[in-house]
């Protein structure tokens, strides 16, 4: 079940299709070069995590997912430097703004975080959940696979399910 926010975003997203591929185990290498990337536009100090599909290692969208996590009085500076550095936002919403770069060919989803929004905290109990619950981690990637083809909006519907399933038991 969504909450009605989460219905609402998922309403807004296309009817295109959905294209699930395997696991890219470059996905680590290309991860380090964005983070590398953030911090010299950023600084070293700056917190830059490796989330969603390809930081546990399972089929996903052929995108590499990563947070840039801080506090949201830091989100006007830091956009500004994102974007002379890598270009327009893609997106903004009330915790994230997102940005889209490429590495050798593949598309790396930049997302700034809020790091004390309900969305950033939920989405990190998930990710430990997943890491030490493998059935639950393997579930989450046969749920993925059989998603290949149907839209961005019943693929987002059925991740978000899960999640607030896995959620509920937190």
């Amino acid at each position: 079940m969504l909450t009605p926010e989460q219905e609402k975003w998922v309403e807004s997203l296309s009817d295109k299709a959905v294209l699930i591929v395997p696991y890219d185990p470059k996905a680590k290498k290309l991860f380090i070069k964005a983070k590398k990337k953030i911090q010299n536009i950023l600084g070293p100090e700056v917190t830059v995590e490796h989330v969603g599909a390809s930081s546990f290692g399972i089929s996903g969208q052929d995108e590499i997912d990563v947070s840039i996590v801080t506090n949201k009085g830091r989100f006007p500076d830091y956009i500004k430097k994102l974007e002379a550095g890598l270009g327009p936002i893609k997106s903004v919403y009330p915790d994230r703004v997102r940005f889209e770069v490429k590495e050798e060919g593949k598309k790396i989803d930049l997302k700034l975080i809020d790091v004390d929004h309900p969305n950033y905290l939920n989405s990190k109990a998930f990710e430990k959940y997943l890491k030490s619950h493998h059935d639950e981690l393997n579930r989450y990637r046969i749920l993925k696979e059989e998603c290949n083809g149907v839209t961005v909006k019943e693929y987002y519907r059925r991740k978000i399910e899960f999640i607030n399933e896995i959620l509920l038991k937190i």
